[in-house]
């Protein structure tokens, strides 16, 4: 049986890849997918697609229109979510995606540093499990299949 699991989480370093080739390396039956990765098209998606719009605040609202219907999509084919919050960067949209995961009753895996412990304490009471790094991730996933 192979798992879709949805890697919730910052676009700007390559922990996704971490888990990926772990996984492959380990040869886990999961499928990963999330969100576009690619900080540029992400931005300006909306205008490669409807044309350009009059100010920033559009241009990021039709943006956000077509990230979020990727989202929804790929989510709900999810079987599991890893929601990752690291030390630098803002964690809006990680936290809006451990939510929706936690509506839609999505097995959900919270990755944080011990230090966000506080501020993420409602969120990971609400996940199924919450580790501190990727590595601890991956060793929850490979004991689904074990």
């Amino acid at each position: 049986m192979e798992f879709i699991v949805y890697l919730a989480g910052e676009i700007h370093t390559n922990w996704r890849e971490q888990i990926k080739q772990e996984a492959t390396n380990r040869n886990l039956p999961f499928q990963f997918v999330g969100p576009m990765e690619n900080h540029d098209l992400s931005d300006s998606i909306g205008e490669n697609i409807l044309g350009k719009q009059p100010n920033s605040i559009i241009k990021d609202d039709m943006a956000s229109g077509i990230n979020n219907f990727r989202t929804s999509v790929l989510m709900n084919k999810s079987d599991i979510v890893i929601a990752l919050f690291g030390e630098k960067y803002k964690q809006w949209n990680t936290a809006m995606d451990a939510s929706s995961a936690i509506t839609l009753n999505k097995p959900l895996i919270i990755v944080r540093p011990e230090q966000l412990h506080h501020p993420l304490k409602e969120l990971s009471n609400k996940a199924n499990v919450t580790v501190e790094n990727v590595q601890q991730a991956l060793e929850v996933l490979s004991y689904l299949v074990e």
